[in-house]
C-alpha cells in the first residue's frame, strides 16, 4: 500500500486580500490623530452635551412628580397631597429651560476662550490672502 502525497496551494484573490485587510484593521488599536477641527467639535460637544443631559434628567424627574401627583388625586383620592406633589412636579418641569440656560452659560464660560482661540486659528489658516 503506497500512499501518494498531495499538496495544494491556495492564494487569496485581490478582493479576498482586501477583505482580510479590512477585517484586520478593525481589530488593530486605533492611532488617533486629532485635527484642530475635530478638537473644535469635541469642545463644542463638551459645552452642549452636559446641559442637555441635565435638562432631560430634571424634566423627567418633574414629569414623574407631576404624574405621581395626578395619580394620588385620581386613583387614591388624596386631593391635598396629590395637588402639592403635582404642583411641585409642574414647577420642576417649568424650571428645565432656566436650568439648561444656566448650565450652558457655565460651560461656555469654562470652554469659551479655548473655542474662540481655536476657531480663530482655523479661520486664519483657511483665509486666502
Amino acid at each position: 500500500m503506497k500512499k501518494d502525497f498531495e499538496y495544494s496551494y491556495f492564494a487569496p484573490t485581490e478582493e479576498e486580500k482586501q477583505e482580510i485587510e479590512s477585517i484586520r484593521q478593525s481589530y488593530l488599536p486605533k492611532e488617533r490623530k486629532t485635527t484642530a477641527q475635530e478638537k473644535l467639535r469635541e469642545l463644542d460637544q463638551a459645552v452642549r452635551r452636559p446641559p442637555k443631559i441635565l435638562s432631560i434628567v430634571v424634566g423627567v424627574m418633574g414629569l414623574l412628580l407631576f404624574g405621581t401627583g395626578i395619580t394620588l388625586v385620581l386613583q387614591w383620592q388624596f386631593l391635598a397631597a396629590g395637588s402639592v406633589v403635582g404642583v411641585v412636579g409642574a414647577v420642576v418641569m417649568a424650571s428645565v429651560y432656566p436650568v439648561y440656560r444656566s448650565a450652558l452659560s457655565r460651560r461656555k464660560k469654562k470652554y469659551g476662550n479655548e473655542i474662540l482661540q481655536l476657531s480663530e486659528r482655523l479661520l486664519q489658516e483657511n483665509r486666502i490672502s
